[in-house]
Order: structure tokens, then sequence, then C-alpha cells
């Protein structure tokens, strides 16, 4: 059985590597959270069995580490992850800051505040109840339910509960129906949180691979009656971070293998509304079937500090999540939910806005994109981000290149099992235009740099072929 720091980098993308391009990656993988602060790595000889490289190159690479102050090492209690502190902090500090592309998600909507405020007699009328939400206020179920009778699925407001964000919806839907030690089929790439979810409920991952051209679906549709999961994990409209859409009939067809196959479906819909220019207007998932359960969220097309979510799904399933969620949580905020009320009472100005908004962020990339050799960005109808072709396995290395020029980088493997896709990069289009060209002149600052490293790396070699 391989160690976790081993999972996380993929032994075939440090094969080879030298004792600082293996340190590199591990250093990434801390600066990402893959691996957590105080966790202990594996010994050395432990290490250099599993990667089948020698001891004194796992020995110099934690060296290095501990060097640098990502590592500390105790005589008889092994090495651990730290983190660097005063005058070797990882992000150096300027007068405008880092700018963080780790996170894609756009400020508030300008509705906002309206909102906010129409909202408060709303509120105020519930001051005599208890304050506790269980299931979600029957207004705001409703207008949720009404939205995906608008999108061409029937439902009830007795088929939605809401939640406290997308990924609150994902850990209670784990907690209802989750079993530890099962597989679950999760594409790849994917939302890392969602993995992060997924392990840490017990679950074997079986990843079925997405790019911007879509999915390989015989392969997923294979995968599931092969292996059986329990559950797989679906962003089926402007996926995150490829930005593809599933077609209609593709989407039919999953959803019935999966039912032969007895597999839950979860599937991500906070994408489902980041249309820019797509052309047309998929059906959603829930329409094949009551295995199919709904997530959805209110943080990517109004604000990401507002945490309201909501879960579809079959009255019996609910049943089974209202009875889990007092263990945890009691409820979802009232005022979140008396302004989503709001907010889902005027879609139609809400996305209006947020399609202006991705629209210009996606241009600001492809300006930045267009001066920087050797990027390509795919064509990108919607969603949160542009998944570039960097051309070369250089994605970790570029993001650790770019926090020495103040950009916060999450490398292609943050959204992967086992470190690869090293070729690819996500790039948020959420930020306003100057922002990202801010960002975008940072990225070519380092990606400027990381092409001198390689340049100067490979001159020796070249030395040798001209003698």
């Amino acid at each position: 059985m391989t160690s976790r720091l081993v999972d996380q980098l993929g032994a075939q993308s440090v094969a080879g590597a030298s004792a600082a391009g293996l340190a590199d990656q591990i250093r990434a993988l801390i600066l990402d959270g893959r691996i957590t602060v105080g966790e202990r790595l594996p010994s050395e000889r432990a290490l250099a069995t599993e990667l089948r490289r020698s001891r004194s190159t796992v020995t110099r690479a934690y060296d290095l580490l501990a060097a640098a102050g990502y590592a500390t090492r105790v005589h008889g209690g092994g090495t651990r992850v730290a983190l660097p502190s005063g005058s070797v902090a990882p992000v150096p500090s300027d007068d405008a800051g880092a700018i963080d592309l780790s996170i894609a998600s756009m400020d508030s909507t300008p509705g906002l505040y309206d909102a906010t405020v129409r909202s408060l007699p709303r509120l105020a009328a519930l001051r005599g109840t208890s304050g506790y939400s269980l299931q979600g206020l029957p207004e705001l179920r409703d207008a949720v339910a009404q939205r995906f009778t608008q999108r061409g699925v029937p439902t009830s407001a007795e088929e939605i509960m809401i939640t406290s964000g997308a990924l609150n919806a994902m850990n209670l839907i784990l907690a209802a129906i989750g079993r530890r030690g099962e597989r679950a089929l999760v594409e790849q790439p994917t939302f890392p949180h969602a993995l992060e979810s997924l392990r840490r409920h017990g679950y074997r991952l079986l990843p079925t691979p997405v790019d911007v051209d879509g999915w390989d679906t015989a392969h997923l549709m294979d995968l599931l009656l092969r292996s059986r999961p329990h559950m797989a994990y679906l962003i089926a409209d402007f996926h995150n971070p490829t930005g593809a859409t599933l077609p209609d009939a593709a989407r039919s067809r999953v959803a019935a293998t999966a039912r032969s196959a007895g597999t839950h479906l979860i599937v991500d819909e906070t994408t489902a509304e980041l249309d820019i220019d797509r052309g047309w207007t998929p059906v959603p998932m829930a329409a094949f079937g009551p295995h199919v359960l709904t997530i959805g969220s209110m943080s990517k097309i109004a604000w990401g500090g507002m945490r309201l979510g909501w879960i579809r799904a079959e009255p019996g399933i609910i049943a089974r999540l209202l009875a889990v969620r007092p263990s945890f949580e009691l409820g979802t905020a009232l005022l979140e939910q008396c302004i989503a009320i709001e907010l889902l009472d005027d879609m139609p100005a809400l996305l209006g806005h947020v399609r202006e908004r991705l629209h210009a962020g996606r241009e600001a990339v492809a300006a930045g994109v267009a001066r920087l050799h050797g990027l390509t960005m795919p064509t990108t109808p919607g969603g949160l981000s542009t998944w570039l072709d960097l051309g070369a396995p250089i994605s970790t290395r570029l993001a650790l290149s770019a926090r020495e020029h103040g950009l916060i980088l999450p490398p292609g493997p943050r959204f992967a099992l086992g470190g690869v896709l090293e070729r690819r990069l996500r790039i948020p289009i959420t930020l306003t235009p100057e922002r990202t060209a801010a960002a975008m002149d940072r990225l070519a600052a380092a990606w400027t740099a990381v092409g001198d490293r390689t340049a100067e790396s490979a001159l020796p070699l070249q030395r040798t072929a001209v003698i």
C-alpha cells in the first residue's frame, strides 16, 4: 500500500526527478494544502522504496525542504511538514499583495445589497420562531423547486433541502447515505474539495477522464458497470476545471448505466448557470431518475460569502438527510435564506450580470495568454475558469515560480489523483479585467523565469552535443 505522499505525488510524475525536483514537488503539495502542516512524511528508506529511487536522493530532498523551512527533522522522530516563517515566507509581500487564483469566485452581484435590504422584513417576521430551519424555509424551497421546473424537471418543495453551501450539501449526503470502504467514481480532473470529502468519508476513488472536449463516455459507463461504485460525483455543466458540458444524449446513457450499476449519482450544479455563449441549454441530470442527487449553490452566481446551497433528491433521501443533519448542524442561517428568496425572484437580472462579468474576465485572460508563447487557451463558453495547455509537463514548476512573483496558482495535479495533469493549469475568468490583467502580468514573469531555468538546465547537454 502506497503512502499518502506518494498517492499525491504520483510515482510516475517524479520518476527520474533530481533531489531538487522531488523537493519542489513536495513543496508544491504543501503550498496547495494537499499535504498538511505537522503531517509526518514517510521515512527516507520507505519513500526511496516506493519511488524506486536511491535513499541518498530522498535524503537530499528532505534536507532541501528542511533548509527552506518546509520540513522539520527530529532524530528518532522522523520528518514532519512545516511552513517557513519570518523572512522566508512562501509568498513575497508587496504593495498590491499576492493575487490568489486558487479560488475561482466573483465578488458580489450589484443586486446583493438591495436584496439584503428587501429581505429584512421577512427576517423580522421570523423572530417569533425558534430560528432553526432544518430543511429550509418553505418559501425558499419552493423558489428553488420552481427553478428546476423552469429548467425542465418538475420539482416540489418536498424534494428540496437548503444547506450551508454546496460542499456542506456534499458532506451531508455522504454522512446520510455514504458507506466507508466503498468505491466512488470521480472525474479526472475535478473539484479538489470533493475528492477530499470523499476520501474523508472512506471512499476508494476511481477516476474517469474529462478534457476540454468532454468525457470519454465509453470509459465512464464501462467503469460504472465493471466496478459498480456506490457513488459517482459528476459536474455535467461547465465542468470545473475543463469547462466541458455533457451532451443530453450522454446524460441519458450515463444515468441509465448508473441506475443499472446501483450507483448514486451526485451531480454538482454549482456552475450550471454560468453561461456566456454556449448556445444551447442541456436537460438537468435530475430529469433522468430518482438515483440522481443534485447539489447547487448561490455562491457562484451571487457571492462566495453567501454560504447557501441546496440538495434536490427524492423524498425518501430527503428524510434520511433530515435524520442525520442535527448531528452536526441545525439548519442554514435564516438571513441568507431570506436574501436568497429575493435573489431567486430576479434571476434574469442576476444571470445577466454574471454573463457580463464572465465574458469580460474571459477576454482579459485570453489577452494575457496571447502574449505567452507556448500556452493554448481552449474555447471557454462559460463556467469559472479556463483549462490551459502549457505544452509541457511544467505546471508545478510554474506554480512555484508564480509564488515568487506574488501569484498563487494551483497546478494541474491539484485537480487530479496521482500527480498527473502536469501539462495543465486552471486560470479563473471570475476576476475583474483589471485584476486579471495584473495576474497575467505576473504569470508572464513566472512563465519567462521557468523558461530561463529550463534553458539553463539543458545547457550542459547542449554543450556536450556540440563537442
